[in-house]
């Protein structure tokens, strides 16, 4: 059981599923909600907060297993394999997601940590100036105007209106949580500005659905570079219906913890071409 609590937290964090966190010396600082986590090399396994974030509860080394079905996931696994899928704040993941359409994680590290400093409470921890994440009625009163001033251009109408679903109820995490993970999508896909992919990140990251798989270009370029021949992909864009059909295949070749096995992927993959990450 104690190999369940394998984690890098560099990879971790370093794997586009999280945006609002800073390394200062050898910790890591990062917003989740309402709270503050401070991440150093020896983890405090008995906090529950530590225990839900890095879903300690799952069986880790039963996924991996599972999915080392070939080389290419096999590799992936062996360069990281102390990268966890994290369980955030709903909200704050549902947020995250919307903002990062058609961006990269450096812009979209910088458009939160502004919509935090305008709209979230101020703390101070080791004489560092945090900000939380601002409250789901404090983005949905706020003025599409002052949400721009954030850097978010066009997003801003999107950030309102996903605020205004959850404030009036339209959209509840804990019964998302509850739902199928096709239900929870269609959910979440009624809300202006979320699309299947930007959905599948919320479920993946925040909703506890492993099963989820956020494809975008990157995960496209990885399955057709390695899986041609398993998912006989010879689209360059991913359409509604391609979507649904790929996710499918992915599923049914990976099973239940595809989105793990995605992620793994991913991170690998982006590594490779030394993309930037947070610092």
């Amino acid at each position: 059981m104690k190999d369940n609590f394998e984690v890098n937290i560099d990879d971790t964090i370093n794997s586009g599923q999280v945006f609002l966190w800073k390394k200062f010396d050898s910790k890591w600082y990062g917003i989740n909600g309402k709270e503050i986590l401070i991440l150093e090399d020896k983890l405090d396994i008995k906090s529950k907060n530590i225990h839900n974030f890095f879903r300690f509860d799952d069986d880790f080394q039963k996924i991996k297993k599972q999915l080392s079905k070939d080389d290419i996931m096999k590799k992936a696994i062996k360069n990281f394999p102390g990268m966890r899928i994290l369980r955030q704040d709903p909200f704050q993941c549902y947020i995250s997601f919307i903002v990062s359409s058609n961006s990269n994680i450096p812009n979209i590290q910088t458009r939160l940590q502004k919509l935090s400093r305008k709209f979230g409470e101020k703390r101070t921890i080791d004489d560092k100036e945090l900000f939380l994440f601002p409250k789901p009625e404090k983005l949905a009163n706020a003025s599409i105007t002052d949400i721009t001033k954030c850097g978010l251009g066009y997003r801003s109408k999107y950030v309102k209106k996903a605020a205004i679903a959850v404030s009036e109820g339209t959209i509840d995490f804990s019964s998302l949580k509850k739902q199928d993970y096709q239900e929870a999508r269609d959910s979440l896909c009624q809300v202006f500005g979320i699309g299947k992919k930007v959905a599948d990140c919320i479920l993946l990251f925040s909703l506890d659905k492993l099963e989820a798989v956020p494809l975008d270009r990157w995960v496209l370029r990885i399955l057709q570079k390695y899986y041609s021949k398993e998912f006989q992909i010879s689209t360059k864009t991913i359409t509604e219906k391609t979507y649904d059909e790929l996710h499918d295949k992915i599923v049914e070749h990976f099973g239940k913890y595809a989105g793990y096995g995605q992620q793994f992927l991913f991170k690998n993959e982006r590594e490779s071409f030394d993309k930037k990450w947070l610092g």
